[in-house]
């Protein structure tokens, strides 16, 4: 691994040519103390395209090409989720600083390999949460933070659409290769914003459905150039949570990639306080969605719109991954942890679904070794 001083930036890799990877991409070509120097994935012309638009001459179509070669700093991950595991492994295992999209993994237990190599390696192992970075969510963060709806206590939170399986036949619609439909997808990112915006409670137990309804029948694909790969419809297009939270809260979580509902995409979260409540509400991708503050007491209502930024998303999420990875002493508390918790919320989830039984999470501390995942035991509902 390169040596780093502050007049040598650090050199960045992506792997992964499609729109997250671009983001990457952009964030690092445009931030200080980086530089991004090499690119992978197997397209022949979008490697070719970008390799012009960003001045990267080292381009490969194989990731292990790109990891061998050495002497780089960092690398982003964003790839379909099952090769997420083995390419992190594999660039923490030559000392590189892994940057992965969501979701962390397939499994929790697929997660777990990847943050015990964080350990092994030493090195910074996160995960792309970039919603928590939009600036209407972390403008709800600092109401709750400074106490104007008091203690959160439940919420209903949700990304819903009607027409938006990323692609029938792709990567997305195959259970081997993406691990789960939209609870997986789009429902990381909705767990990963309430139970932030909750201040990181445990989950202790989660009681879900999931429905198969239209994308086994050809119903509510997006158009979409994503590869085709000739699978049939394998997983869900609409899950529905209640996640049950340590200190009493509560979560329910719904998502989905089609459902006749209103046209296009909504999500969002309405949170219920001892002193106030909140509703935030995103339509087709808005950079800023409608927030509102609910105060007063009895019959007074001092309800609160408010202006949010846009929020800087990926570029923060980037931004703040460099960050950590210029401070040395501290790699250790950035291993993926966190990421590896929202994996094993969702494997309780599908579990649950799959048994009809509520499924309780027992506490573990994440990554220490091999056995250390979440154990979960089953109630009849």
């Amino acid at each position: 691994m390169t040596a780093t001083t502050p007049t040598t930036p650090l050199r960045a890799g992506v792997v992964g040519l499609g729109w997250a990877g671009q983001q990457h991409m952009d964030a690092y070509a445009s931030l200080p103390g980086v530089e991004l120097v090499a690119i992978a994935g197997m397209e022949d012309g979008p490697r070719a395209e970008l390799g012009e638009k960003y001045g990267v001459t080292r381009r490969y179509s194989d990731w292990r090409d790109l990891v061998a070669d050495g002497d780089l700093d960092v690398v982003s991950v964003a790839v379909p989720t099952f090769l997420h595991a083995p390419i992190t492994v594999g660039a923490l295992e030559a000392g590189i600083h892994v940057l992965s999209e969501k979701p962390i993994a397939r499994t929790a237990a697929e997660a777990q390999t990847m943050v015990d190599a964080a350990h092994r390696s030493g090195r910074v192992l996160e995960v792309a949460f970039n919603h928590r970075r939009r600036g209407d969510i972390e403008a709800l963060k600092a109401a709750i933070d400074a106490g104007q709806i008091g203690r959160p206590y439940h919420a209903r939170a949700i990304w819903l659409r009607r027409a938006g399986i990323p692609a029938l036949g792709s990567w997305f619609t195959n259970r081997e290769m993406a691990g789960g439909g939209p609870l997986i997808d789009i429902g990381v990112h909705v767990l990963d914003y309430a139970l932030h915006l909750f201040g990181e409670p445990q989950v202790t137990a989660v009681s879900a459905v999931t429905h198969s309804e239209l994308g086994a029948r050809g119903r509510g694909g997006a158009k979409s150039d994503k590869q085709h790969v000739g699978s049939a419809y394998e997983v869900e297009d609409l899950a529905s949570l209640l996640l049950r939270l340590e200190g009493g809260g509560s979560i329910v979580l719904e998502t989905s990639w089609a459902a006749y509902r209103p046209a296009g995409d909504e999500f969002g979260i309405t949170l219920y306080g001892t002193e106030g409540g909140a509703d935030l509400r995103v339509v087709d991708y808005a950079p800023a969605g409608e927030l509102t503050i609910f105060t007063g007491e009895g019959e007074e209502v001092e309800d609160i719109a408010v202006t949010a930024d846009a929020g800087r998303g990926h570029l923060a999420v980037v931004e703040t991954f460099l960050e950590h990875v210029a401070d040395e002493p501290n790699w250790s508390h950035w291993d993926g942890s966190l990421a590896l918790d929202r994996a094993r919320v969702i494997d309780a989830a599908y579990e649950s679904a799959r048994l009809g039984a509520e499924v309780r999470l027992t506490p573990a501390t994440a990554g220490l070794d091999a056995d250390s995942t979440t154990t979960t035991e089953t109630q009849e509902a």
